[in-house]
Order: structure tokens, then sequence, then C-alpha cells
């Protein structure tokens, strides 16, 4: 199981001060990191000691105690580095260098989590760079999930595994339809690699943020769910809608996601702008999202058992997991309508033989 939900770009006194709506909404769903500030967290120079310093106006307390706040709620704490020798936005120092120095420091302040990014690093080779801060983490003295932020340059998917928790199979997402299809697609290229302990990271969820339909954004969670791909918040939870509420907080959909099983879905069958995705579940269930790609047009959109590894003759009974009710049993095939860039997400529970 990985870590289900990351609210970042949050400072000490919003956090403190203005924190209900987060507290709220992350202490109910679950395993949780809240994440700092994507950058700009630390002050623009080390200390003398070489030491990283937490932003002073930001985070007047330091990040210990913040760190401490977060755990007494029952929650985790994240942070942000760089493979580099500077943060992407310039504004801070990157770890490149001085991995074991931040590694203790990061664990010594209780982190949980350490996303780490892939800018200003002097064109060294990313695997000159991430297993420097994996080793580095290994001897901290404490428990790091290490996300590893190297944008899918050199395919992190085939080596991630042997230094990192999660890897970005991809660049940065944007807030449109077309952004967040495209890059499902490709972090699809890398099912097989997809493993507990180590997850493909297709970049942070876009729900709430308003450049995509309602539908489209359940799409964008069915998609990433059923990928089991890191659910990372990317809106403001404090200010989000009824609407990004029931998406992000569909207890029935992260369910598929944290899987004990934790094998990726994949596409199983493309005709034209509809597809079946699937992937099997423990308890020998299965998830199935039937999506429509098309713009204007609704479509009838047919799931047959070859195509999601149930056995032909097979009586299963189909849970909704956005209508949160279970549908009429089916057998060998399940045919549901679609609406224009929309998706039906499913639950397969094959049922009992009837006793005699």
């Amino acid at each position: 199981m990985q870590f289900v939900y990351i609210l970042f770009r949050f400072n000490n006194i919003l956090f403190r001060c203005d924190s209900f709506e987060i507290l709220n909404f992350a202490t109910k769903q679950g395993p949780c990191v809240l994440l700092l500030s994507d950058d700009c967290w630390a002050e623009p120079k080390r200390d003398a000691m070489g030491n990283l310093v937490a932003n002073k106006r930001t985070f007047p307390h330091g990040i210990k105690a913040l760190a401490d706040y977060v755990h007494r709620k029952g929650l985790k704490l994240g942070i942000y580095s760089d493979a580099g020798f500077q943060t992407c936005a310039k504004a801070q120092p990157g770890s490149l260098g001085h991995e074991e120095q931040d590694a203790k420091t990061f664990a010594a302040w209780g982190v949980d989590y350490l996303k780490y990014d892939n800018c200003n690093n002097g064109d060294l080779k990313p695997l000159e760079r991430y297993p420097e801060m994996s080793k580095a983490l290994m001897k901290a003295g404490r428990p790091i999930y290490f996300s590893l932020c190297e944008w899918g340059d050199m395919h992190p998917a085939r080596w991630g595994a042997a230094y990192g928790n999660s890897w970005r199979t991809t660049n940065d997402i944007a807030d449109t339809w077309e952004s967040m299809i495209a890059t499902a697609d490709q972090n699809e290229v890398w099912a097989e690699y997809a493993r507990p302990g180590g997850w493909n990271d297709p970049d942070m969820l876009e729900v709430g943020n308003g450049g995509m339909t309602n539908s489209e954004y359940v799409v964008h969670f069915s998609l990433w769910a059923i990928s089991k791909a890191p659910l990372i918040i990317g809106c403001d939870v404090r200010h989000m809608s009824q609407e990004t509420y029931d998406i992000l907080a569909n207890k029935e959909v992260i369910a598929v996601n944290q899987d004990p099983l934790g094998v990726q879905g994949k596409k199983v069958r493309m005709e034209g702008s509809n597809e079946i995705w699937a992937a099997p579940l423990s308890d020998y269930r299965t998830a199935v999202v039937l999506l429509n790609r098309h713009a204007t047009d609704g479509a009838t959109i047919t799931a047959h058992w070859d195509d999601v590894g149930l056995p032909a003759g097979t009586a299963v009974a189909a849970r909704d997991l956005w209508l949160h009710k279970t549908l009429d049993a089916f057998t060998d095939r399940m045919a549901l309508d679609v609406a224009p860039r929309s998706c039906r997400m499913l639950v397969l529970r094959p049922r009992l033989p009837m006793k005699a």
C-alpha cells in the first residue's frame, strides 16, 4: 500500500492558523501525506554548517515543529528537494553533493516523504544522482518514502525500483483534457514495471483546478486510481467545490488504487474512441474502466470477459463506483452506455454458484 493523498503548497502559518479544511479532509481519507511547497520552503542559502534551513518567514518554528504537529494529527509530512545544485525555482539549494547531510536533516526533522526533482544538475545523468540520495536515505535512520521526480526522461520505470518508491513516467501534466489523457497513455506504457513498493507516477491530480469538466475530472481520477498511481491532490482543498470533494473523497475508487494486489491497470481493448481498462484485484475481483474519449458522441461500450481476464461463463455482480450501486448480474460480457469524455468505473465480483 502506498500513500493516498499529498496536500501541498502550504506554509506553517496557513497550516497552524487556517488548516481546519485541510485537517478535516485529510484525516477522513486514511493514509495521508501533507507535502510542503513543491519548492521555495527553504532559505536561499545553507547555514554555516552547510545545513538546509527552513524559510524563517513561512516556517518560523522550523520543519521539526511542523512535523511533530502533523504526526500528532495522525498524518505524515513530506518535503521537496532537487537532484541538482539548485531547485527548479532557483530559490533554494538543491541536494546534489549534500545527499547524506540532507537525508540526515530530513530524518532528524521527522520527514516521511521526499519528492526529489531533476533541475539544475550540471548535465549529470539521473543514474549518477538519484542512487546517491537513495543510499543516503537508507542510512538516515528513518523510513522515508522516496519519490523520484525525473520526468520520465531516462525511462525510470526500468530502474527506479532499485532506488525509490515511485518515479515520474511523464513530464508535467496540465489542467486540460488533452494533457491529462496523453499523460495517462504515456504512463500506461510502463504498467508492467509497477508493483507494491514501486509505483509509476504520472504526476499530480488536476481535479478541482477548473480546466476540465466534472465528467473529465471523473475520468482523470478513475484512470489514476486503476493505474495505482500516487493520488497527489493539486487543488486547494480549503476552497474546493462539493463536486471536487465528491471525486477526491470517493472511498470506493480509492480502494481500487490501494488494493493490496498492487497490479497496475492497462488498456485491454481499443475501438476508435472507446477503450476498456482493466486490473485484477484481490479476492478474485476485477476493476474495469469503460472510457469514451469522443468529444461529442456517446457510446455503448461492451467489455467481454476474455478482455478483462474472467473465465467464460462467469456470472458477476458489477459494482458501479461512481453511482455507488450494484448493477444487475452480467455473464460473459457487460455493455453500458458512456457519455462523451466520460467513463464508467466498476468492480466485478464473481458470484458464488447457488447450492442445489
